[in-house]
C-alpha cells in the first residue's frame, strides 16, 4: 500500500472511503466473477475512470489486487482445508480453471501449488496468514492519500463546458502505427473544405487503455462543429453539458501521463469533485500534432460532477 500523510480533510476521506468501499466489495465476492463496473458502482465512481483512481491510490491495478487476494486465500484454504482439492481451492477463489490458477500461483511463488513448500511457508508467515484468516478487509484498505508533491507545477482550472457537437474520425487499434495521425490529416482536410478547422480539436477514447487490452481500443479524433452532415468514416456525436478539470500541458507524452497521475492520485481526493462518467480529452491547442509527435500542447481535461 501507499502511504503518505493521513487523511484531514471530509473530502479526503469521503474518498478514500469510495475505494474502501470498493475494496470491501472485492473481498466480499472474492469467489464469485468480479467485473470493473461492478466494483466501481459499489465506490460509487464512474467505471471509465475507477480503475485509474484504484492504481494510483491502492498502488497497483484492480486486476493486479484481486489476482494476489485470490492467490493469499487460496494458501489460507491451502493450509486449513487439507481435504479439498486443487480444483475445488482455485474455483473457491474465483479463478477461471484449476490450469488458471496454477499459471497465476507460480508466476507469484515459482512453484506449481502441487510443488510449494507449505510448511515452510506457514512457518514463516504464520503471524500474516493468521490475519488473513481474521480480518481479510481490515489489511486492505487505505487510510492515507499520496503526498501533495507537484513538482511539474500543475495547475487545475475547473471549467464549465456548453454542450458540444463534434465530427470524429474513429481509429481502431491507435497504439500500433501512425492510424492517430493519419486520422488527424484526413479530418483537419475534411474541415478545411467545410469551413470547420478553427475549432476546438480533441483527442478522447471511450476505452480505457489500462483495462482494454491496446489491440481493442478506439480514439477518436475530433473538432467542434455546428451544422455538417455525417458521411463516411466522418462521425457525427453530442457531449452533454459538463464540468471539466482542465491542466494546461506543453512537453511530452510522460508529461502527460504524469499529469493524469497527478490529478487522480493527488489533486481529485482533495478538490470536492470525483471524476464523471465521460471520456477524459486532449484538447489541442490549435490543430492536432502541430509541433509533430514529439512534443505536445493541449489542455488534459477530466469531466468531474461535485463529490
Amino acid at each position: 500500500m501507499r502511504t503518505s500523510r493521513r487523511v484531514s480533510t471530509p473530502t479526503s476521506l469521503a474518498y478514500v472511503e469510495r475505494v474502501n468501499r470498493g475494496i470491501d466489495y472485492v473481498v466480499n465476492h472474492l469467489g464469485e466473477p468480479l467485473r470493473l463496473d461492478d466494483v466501481a458502482r459499489a465506490a460509487l465512481l464512474s467505471p471509465y475512470h475507477f480503475h485509474r483512481v484504484f492504481r494510483v491510490l491502492v498502488g497497483e491495478t484492480l486486476a493486479e489486487f484481486v489476482k494476489r487476494l485470490r492467490l493469499d486465500r487460496s494458501l489460507v484454504m491451502m493450509c486449513h482445508s487439507r481435504k479439498s482439492s486443487l480444483t475445488a481451492i482455485a474455483l473457491a477463489c474465483g479463478f477461471n480453471s484449476s490450469s488458471d490458477f496454477s499459471r497465476c500461483f507460480k508466476q507469484r511463488f515459482g512453484v506449481p501449488p502441487r510443488s510449494f513448500d507449505l510448511g515452510g511457508w506457514r512457518e514463516a508467515h504464520l503471524g500474516r496468514l493468521e490475519a488473513l484468516v481474521l480480518g481479510p478487509a481490515e489489511g486492505m484498505h487505505i487510510d492515507r492519500l499520496p503526498a501533495r508533491e507537484n513538482p511539474d507545477g500543475f495547475r487545475v482550472k475547473v471549467r464549465e463546458l456548453p454542450a458540444r457537437t463534434v465530427a470524429y474520425i474513429r481509429v481502431h487499434n491507435p497504439y500500433q502505427g501512425d492510424g492517430v495521425v493519419k486520422a488527424a490529416r484526413r479530418l483537419v482536410a475534411w474541415a478545411e473544405r467545410q469551413g470547420l478547422a478553427d475549432g476546438q480539436w480533441l483527442g478522447y477514447q471511450w476505452d480505457n487503455p489500462e483495462v482494454v487490452a491496446l489491440e481493442d481500443c478506439q480514439y477518436h479524433v475530433a473538432v467542434e462543429a455546428g451544422r455538417f452532415t455525417a458521411e463516411g468514416e466522418i462521425g457525427r456525436y453530442r457531449f452533454p453539458p459538463m464540468a471539466v478539470a482542465q491542466v494546461e500541458v506543453r512537453g511530452g507524452l510522460d508529461l502527460e501521463l504524469r499529469c493524469l497521475q497527478w490529478l487522480y492520485g493527488c489533486w481529485l481526493p482533495r478538490s470536492g469533485y470525483v471524476p464523471a462518467d465521460q471520456p477524459g480529452f486532449e484538447a489541442w491547442m490549435g490543430r492536432p500534432f502541430a509541433h509533430g509527435m514529439e512534443h505536445f500542447e493541449i489542455h488534459v481535461q477530466v469531466p468531474v460532477r461535485r463529490a
